[in-house]
């Protein structure tokens, strides 16, 4: 009998806040934590049986002080991975809309680098395999 060996990733994300123009208060920050937070899931695959940590930097701002109406808000974030900077923005009249926006947009980019770092070797893996045999 043999054991399965089960190998536990442990994922953590350093999450620096920066805001420019505008007051970073305790909601605001719930709500960069719990939305660019939930990116971890996307990075567990990464790295098989190592602890990570990842450097997440997330800047919001208005960019200006004296419009009140239209694309005033602008968030940009940034995550550190190995060798390679993730990075998306986005403008918008509503701040909390441009981090949700900002979240759907580093999703995608997360998923085309998964695909470069784990399913690319997988097949030439495959492709050496048929050639041999």
């Amino acid at each position: 009998m043999t054991k399965k060996r089960y190998f536990v990733t442990k994922i953590a994300m350093n999450i620096i806040i920066k805001a420019k123009n505008l007051e970073l208060a305790n909601w605001l920050k719930n709500v960069i934590k719990n939305k660019i937070g939930g990116l971890k899931k996307f990075l567990k695959k990464l790295k098989k049986g190592q602890d990570v940590l990842f450097d997440t930097f997330v800047e919001v701002e208005k960019e200006t002080r004296h419009h009140k109406k239209g694309d005033i808000f602008r968030t940009e974030v940034k995550i550190v991975l190995f060798g390679k900077d993730l990075v998306a923005k986005a403008h918008g009249e509503n701040l909390v809309k441009t981090i949700i926006d900002v979240k759907k947009e580093l999703e995608m980019e997360i998923q085309k680098y998964k695909l470069k770092v784990i399913e690319l070797p997988r097949r030439k893996y495959r492709k050496i395999k048929r050639e041999i045999f």
